[in-house]
């Protein structure tokens, strides 16, 4: 009596069966590691944030109710002027905004200066400066720095 294998009695072999369940089975994980990788990268060509190092600071201007931020690219990626939203905002929620005021772009050692109001200029106050790249909806800077004679920010726009 012979041993069993994968041979019939007419010493056949029974491995082509096999053979087409093992390609067939190839063909479903190789299509479903393309299809992934094809779906994933499809994802990843929309726009992407811009990776940026950004310094903030901001100070009295002119010892009233102005205030200067300045805001420098220390190093990163070349960023689109209209492509950056920028908001500074005390801790009682008010806020001033600007958009679409820098230069051309901002650049490696680029430094921009804007400056906002503020409803009085009396004790000190936490200042929130966020930095915000549009187009991707991604926060580049979100700092919060003490700004001495500050009392809170009289909201609207600002401008660079």
């Amino acid at each position: 009596m012979k041993p069993s294998n994968l041979f019939n009695s007419d010493d056949r072999a029974v491995s082509p069966v096999i053979g087409v369940i093992l390609m067939v089975a190839i063909t479903v994980i190789l299509a479903a590691v393309i299809g992934t990788f094809v779906l994933g990268l499809g994802d990843s060509l929309g726009d992407s944030q811009p990776t940026a190092q950004i310094d903030v600071d901001v100070k009295n201007a002119t010892a009233g109710s102005t205030f200067n931020v300045t805001l420098e690219h220390s190093g990163g990626d070349r960023i689109d002027s209209e492509s950056l939203r920028v908001i500074v905002s005390d801790t009682s929620g008010n806020e001033a905004t600007a958009s679409d005021e820098f230069t051309d772009a901002f650049t490696v050692g680029d430094i921009e200066t804007g400056s906002f109001s503020v409803s009085e200029a009396s004790g000190s106050e936490n200042i929130r400066v966020r930095v915000i790249h549009q187009p991707s909806d991604s926060i580049l800077v979100d700092r919060t720095i003490e700004a001495d004679g500050l009392s809170a920010v009289s909201g609207g726009s600002f401008s660079f």
